[in-house]
């Protein structure tokens, strides 16, 4: 597509045509016409915004003159090109419902009929004769309703109309919490740690068995609306740990990954400019600290 326009007078006709050709082509490429990311000088693709809005923006402020390459409206970035697409592997992986569960296979070693349950839902077609299976398809589903940030409310109503829309036999769940039960099992292993409401300490070690926060003395567990503690004792504040090796291990049982995980020393450009984190000084202060730990570019 031509950008000669971006750098003519806006009073001209070139950049007039320029715009109108550049409000077509994110129309088309993007997923929410109501709202669109404004390139313009003061917005600089920050800001998402109403189509209008954004050609009246490019007329009174300009469009910014280093947005060359419009990846944040349908076009692909160079980078893209050299580093794997993830999205368009995303889509290929859930293709094969067996490929899918052989990274969540090492973790039912000694659950053997869970693992059973969950390949039967890997390969049980949604409805009898479909060419997709139900984890397929409830996992090309959230995809959906996380890339579009779906409330749990609408998501629970499209799976109920998706419901009565197929065939009788289907096995597609009704609501967000029969759905999340089947695909949770996708999912990595997580602590739940009772922690103080105001942050002071973690319910764990030698607070395991404590009902009140030794430092600011307030109460463990939830009060109800009479101001009085809930008898299942449940926790005021609650934290998600999530243990990061399990989460290593996934990503580097991956060889496309792997080449993404080492890119920032064998992939970047090293010219002293601040292109990565890998050339910020903090990053550069661990590199001295720790020296065993620059030395293998794998260590995350």
């Amino acid at each position: 597509m031509d950008k000669s326009w971006i750098t003519k007078d806006r009073l001209s006709k070139e950049y007039e045509e320029g715009v109108d050709n550049f409000i077509m082509f994110a129309l088309e490429n993007t997923m929410d016409p109501s709202r669109v990311h404004c390139p313009c000088r003061k917005c600089s693709n920050l800001k998402k915004l109403d189509i209008m809005e954004i050609k009246s923006h490019l007329y009174f402020n300009g469009i910014d003159q280093t947005y060359v390459k419009w990846i944040w409206h349908g076009e692909e970035d160079d980078y893209n090109n050299k580093v794997p697409n993830e999205r368009k592997k995303f889509d290929q992986v859930f293709d094969d419902p067996i490929e899918m569960v052989r990274d969540a296979d090492e973790r039912f070693v000694d659950k053997s009929e869970e693992y059973l349950k969950f390949l039967e839902d890997a390969e049980k077609p949604i409805f009898s004769g479909a060419p997709l299976s139900k984890l397929v398809v409830l996992v090309k589903l959230y995809n959906l309703k996380a890339g579009s940030s779906w409330s749990d409310t609408s998501f629970t109503k499209l799976l109920t109309l998706l419901k009565e829309i197929l065939p009788k036999d289907n096995e597609l769940p009704s609501s967000i919490y029969e759905a999340k039960k089947t695909l949770c099992t996708l999912g990595m292993e997580y602590s739940k740690i009772h922690a103080c409401p105001n942050d002071c300490v973690l319910y764990r070690n030698q607070y395991e068995s404590a009902t009140e926060c030794p430092v600011c003395k307030t109460s463990r567990w939830k009060k109800n609306k009479n101001n009085k503690e809930c008898k299942k004792g449940i926790p005021a504040k609650v934290l998600w740990y999530l243990p990061p090796i399990p989460r290593f291990i996934r990503l580097f049982r991956n060889p496309e990954h792997v080449e993404s995980l080492r890119w920032h020393e064998d992939g970047r450009i090293k010219d002293d400019k601040l292109r990565h984190p890998a050339d910020s000084p903090a990053w550069k202060e661990v590199d001295e600290l720790w020296p065993q730990i620059r030395k293998d570019p794998r260590n995350l």
